[in-house]
């Protein structure tokens, strides 16, 4: 017996696809546009195509339905617009005369790029490949779908920039994805906010994959980058992509998540760059994360940051960040470092062998010649020095003016602090411990202001929107609640605060609740709260996200 056909919309059975279904009374007419796949047309015999989504230049996408399973996918097209002629009746897609040889390498470029997906998902912080199906003289990709939303729905609900703990915490399955592609040989070149999914069963997920032509200018394929989150290199046909143009990404994503700005495009920046730091533009953002992000972001690949794994440890520790650079010209410095080091083994490995060859012979050999130290060091401190822990002392009564850092230009900045004393140092740079390579070294040091007190504005009877403007403009943390309306409130509007006005508190601490008058009691439930939209949860029943969209 035929199975019978399932409705794209609501996946119940229905006769055939005209009118609108009996389950969900949505319509069941074609409506795809011209060239595109008409709704309800069967694939390999296992899906059913929904609506047409979106369209690069790779492809067509559409929502699907894979009958056995009863689930909603995303279906990918191969379909690239320069080299394509339409479509014939029977479905077939017909390259353009004179293209056909460069229609058929584009598309087994795609199949590979699929297949090779299809074998590596499910893996952590990866949409998942299903299945790739060639149809129609062209490729079908299969791919899950998950109910949620994009991080560039989430970022327009959010009334404040993340911290950088929770964009390392939110990004990290998508670092781990990356990771794991570029194990398999492969690059992702389009990573930014709209193709990364927040699902509301689990952790962020990278979607929108593309071919190597889709993601770099002037190609055979209409390009599509991304402006402020694609790498330089990604501009030319000429020039190489590796895994340094992931990482650019990645910088780039969290740069956008910890400053509430998308980066200067890469274009923009080679004329003249004007990229600011993320401490410039946030100063909550320590200064070992933002040089991360500059490392990770170079113009030149030869001199950003290679792998996501040394992204992922350097924005994750201060010490590890630190032992990276290289003072001034912030410079990944590892080999200076090591070199450094070898150097040091030398010659105390060549003291111990003197020491115990005149242990020995019991004669009096000459002494090895000796390097004049530095005014007031002795030889072994003038061969191995390393910086002091600055850390918890007072910049003006134990560094400012004491003669033990002399020797250093000590370069101080200042930050708001809720557990450090105001006038001692919270952090430093390079940590304590690291090895001097470089004479007349630079310490920065970050000194901490005192808790920042604000005082809690008069925002009762502030619409949801008006009170978020006066609260961030503070730099207040809060969380909104809606709260029943006995009729006594305007609606959707400040009813009362966990914090009372003109009381001084630490912002750094003190996250204040502010609830919101719903809908009285006698209004209709049809006038539901939009307030509730300003939360991941209720915001993720539409849309649904679906890659490159």
């Amino acid at each position: 017996m035929k199975e019978p056909f399932l409705c794209p919309h609501c996946l119940e059975p229905v006769e055939g696809y005209h009118g609108d279904c009996p389950s969900c009374g949505k319509s069941l007419e074609n409506h795809n546009p011209e060239g595109a796949l008409p709704l309800g047309t069967q694939l390999a015999g296992r899906y059913t195509v929904g609506d047409y989504r979106s369209a690069d230049g790779d492809g067509l996408c559409y929502r699907g339905v894979e009958n056995a399973e009863k689930r909603f996918v995303l279906i990918k097209e191969y379909f690239p617009v320069t080299l394509c002629n339409g479509r014939a009746p029977d479905g077939a897609l017909m390259p353009k005369e004179g293209r056909e040889v460069l229609f058929k390498t584009s598309r087994m470029d795609f199949k590979d790029l699929y297949d090779d997906l299809h074998r590596l998902t499910p893996a952590t912080g990866l949409s998942q490949i299903l299945d790739v199906r060639e149809e129609n003289n062209t490729v079908y990709a299969v791919e899950e779908n998950p109910k949620g939303m994009t991080l560039t729905h989430y970022l327009g609900l959010r009334s404040r920039n993340l911290t950088p703990a929770e964009a390392r915490t939110l990004l990290q399955p998508v670092m781990e994805g990356v990771a794991e592609l570029h194990k398999a040989g492969l690059i992702h070149r389009g990573i930014c906010p709209d193709n990364i999914l927040l699902p509301i069963d689990g952790s962020a997920r990278l979607t929108g994959y593309g071919t190597l032509a889709l993601r770099t200018a002037g190609s055979e394929l209409k390009s599509q980058l991304y402006p402020g989150y694609a790498a330089p290199e990604q501009y030319s046909a000429a020039e190489f992509s590796g895994r340094y143009t992931d990482v650019y990404a990645l910088a780039a994503v969290t740069y956008r998540l910890v400053t509430g700005q998308t980066p200067v495009a890469a274009p923009q920046r080679k004329v003249k760059d004007s990229l600011e730091s993320a401490h410039s533009l946030e100063s909550g953002v320590p200064t070992f994360f933002s040089q991360v992000l500059s490392c990770a972001m170079r113009l030149d690949p030869a001199r950003r940051m290679q792998t996501v794994p040394e992204l992922m440890s350097a924005l994750t520790d201060p010490n590890v960040a630190n032992a990276m650079f290289e003072k001034g010209e912030n410079q990944v410095s590892t080999r200076k470092i090591l070199a450094a080091s070898l150097v040091v083994i030398f010659v105390l490995a060549a003291l111990l062998m003197w020491s115990l060859m005149k242990g020995t012979t019991g004669e009096d050999l000459p002494e090895p010649a000796a390097t004049a130290p530095a005014s007031g060091q002795s030889s072994a401190e003038a061969d191995v020095e390393v910086y002091p822990d600055l850390v918890g002392k007072r910049y003006q009564s134990e560094i400012k003016n004491s003669d033990l850092y002399a020797g250093y230009r000590i370069v101080m900045t200042e930050e708001y602090s809720s557990t450090v004393p105001s006038g001692c140092v919270i952090s430093q740079s390079p940590v304590a411990g690291t090895l001097q390579t470089e004479e007349n070294p630079i310490l920065q040091i970050v000194v901490s202001k005192g808790p920042m007190l604000v005082e809690m504005p008069d925002i009762i009877g502030f619409t949801q929107e008006n009170a978020a403007k006066q609260l961030d403009s503070a730099g207040i943390q809060y969380r909104m609640e809606i709260m029943e309306n006995d009729g006594q409130y305007a609606e959707y509007c400040v009813a009362k605060c966990d914090v009372i006005t003109g009381t001084k508190f630490d912002a750094g601490k003190t996250v204040v609740t502010v609830y919101i008058a719903g809908t009285r009691a006698n209004t209709s439930a049809a006038d539901e709260d939009p307030a509730d939209s300003a939360g991941m949860d209720s915001a993720t029943s539409e849309p649904d996200a679906s890659g490159a969209e």
